[in-house]
């Protein structure tokens, strides 16, 4: 079993998810499985969210739980960075680096 350290970074992260992935026999799905499983638990992020914020959700007995869905989204994406060969730390520095030359309102 995989083991993620103390205080990891995204690195650190997306390591672990590379790992675990081999662990639990994910490796063979492709980039579009994974990208579409990624929009599949943002979809349960928000049916999530609804059932937090006391609004209508459709499936009875659905036991929502919005930190799961998020540990859930963080998973899937790091198995599509990871298919890509994204390094998610890096690319998040990078746009944040050209975010700090914009101007907001």
């Amino acid at each position: 079993m995989p083991t993620l350290k103390t205080n990891p970074t995204l690195s650190d992260i997306q390591q672990y998810v590379t790992e675990l992935e081999k662990e639990r026999g994910f490796t063979d799905f492709t980039v579009l499985q994974q990208a579409l499983m990624l929009g599949e638990e943002v979809g349960e992020l928000f049916k999530a969210v609804r059932k937090s914020q006391s609004m209508g959700y459709a499936t009875k007995g659905y036991n929502a739980n919005p930190a799961e869905e998020i540990a859930d989204i963080l998973i899937m994406l790091c198995a599509v960075a990871n298919r890509l060969d994204v390094d998610i730390e890096k690319a998040f520095r990078e746009k944040e680096e050209l975010n700090h030359k914009r101007e907001w309102k």
